[in-house]
């Protein structure tokens, strides 16, 4: 049976109309209020959003869903894990700074905060799933402790994994810095043709395993892959694609890890977590990245559902069937229709975190998009 996808589009025209609206409606309809009971110390977990970028979700529509947990009962906190590479998220201090500097404080969205896996990483929980590639992960220790879960994702591309969405949140959103680093199987290539020795990679290399080196065409950056633990934050920040990687042999096996984590976040309580994903600036990019370009297709909407699987198929559907925006990032398949994500990385197979969440019964791909509206 299809699983309930519930769907929110933008248009508005009157009061009743507006986004806050929309998203209380979408809670009650996916039915998250039978989910928090009262006294669950709720997680809802979303992404703060790196220094320097602005598309992660609105603190506003944040706090329409802290107001809704308030409501049923619950103990609402917002929260998300450090990350393995530097920046302003690497370490709880800064990362409650920068939240807090993106709006996310408690007069604006009435809640606390907490950075699941303690201030260095070391707030961990071990579960056990015995999947293909993993007989035992580490969760973050208070998303693991936490009784119910909202889960908010911006959906939007990833030069990796195709896109980000609720399976993705759920995996590295909930995974320590070890956590991150053991779904990171994958490591990139530099490519020395195409290297021009600027040294943004050497910069951003949060463990030192990158350098340049003298060659006879002049200095060019060298991956020490003994050193390397595959952040990719070197690919990211490269102003002349010289970072590669081995796409047919080892991302497919870096989105299967990362779908076991997601469904090891999950275990045991699949009845208490709920999903929001929000097709809004839907940028290249994951929030990670010290930007915000601009969006690849037009905003759609909001939805919501029981099922991480479905919301992701559906919300990759409704982004391949908008006409893509043309002069963004989106450098093919501007059709509606066409898969807008490989049209923007085009190496990427991004629907793969679909196919193999089913196969692991993570959720299923059929669903049914009921609209609100």
């Amino acid at each position: 049976m299809p699983k309930e996808v519930y769907f929110a589009a933008m248009r508005a025209r009157e009061p009743g109309q507006n986004t806050l609206s929309k998203i209380q409606r979408l809670f009650d309809a996916a039915g998250f209020h039978r989910m928090v009971e009262p006294g669950d110390l709720t997680a809802i977990k979303l992404h703060f959003g790196e220094w320097g970028n602005e598309s992660y979700i609105n603190p506003v529509h944040v706090r329409c869903v802290v107001d809704r947990v308030k409501q049923a009962g619950g103990k609402p906190f917002l929260t998300d894990s450090n990350t393995l590479y530097r920046g302003r998220r690497s370490n709880a201090v800064d990362h409650l700074c920068t939240a807090i500097e993106h709006g996310f404080a408690f007069a604006v969205v009435a809640a606390p905060l907490i950075i699941a896996d303690g201030l260095r990483g070391g707030n961990t929980r071990s579960v056990e799933i015995r999947s293909k590639h993993f007989g035992n992960v580490l969760i973050s220790g208070d998303i693991a402790d936490s009784q119910a879960m909202i889960v908010l994702s911006h959906f939007k591309g990833h030069d990796v994994a195709g896109f980000g969405g609720a399976i993705k949140n759920l995996a590295m959103g909930c995974a320590p810095p070890a956590g991150k680093q053991a779904q990171h199987c994958a490591r990139p290539l530099n490519l020395e043709e195409r290297c021009t020795g600027c040294g943004r990679c050497v910069s951003v290399c949060p463990r030192e395993a990158i350098a340049l080196a003298v060659t006879g065409n002049g200095q060019r950056a060298r991956i020490d892959h003994q050193l390397c633990i595959g952040c990719f934050e070197c690919m990211t920040t490269c102003p002349s694609n010289a970072i590669d990687v081995d796409w047919e042999t080892e991302i497919p096996e870096f989105i299967e890890r990362l779908v076991e984590y997601a469904a090891a976040v999950v275990k045991g309580r699949e009845k208490k977590t709920g999903y929001m994903n929000f097709l809004l600036r839907i940028t290249p990019d994951c929030d990670c990245v010290p930007w915000s370009d601009v969006s690849i297709v037009p905003d759609i909407g909001i939805l919501a559902s029981r099922d991480p699987v479905a919301i992701d198929a559906a919300s990759y559907d409704l982004v391949n069937a908008a006409e893509g925006n043309r002069g963004s990032f989106l450098q093919q398949n501007h059709g509606k229709g066409k898969d807008k994500f490989k049209g923007t990385w085009k190496n990427t197979d991004g629907y793969m975190q679909v196919r193999y969440g089913e196969e692991i019964s993570l959720g299923q791909s059929s669903y049914d998009l009921i609209s609100i509206d």
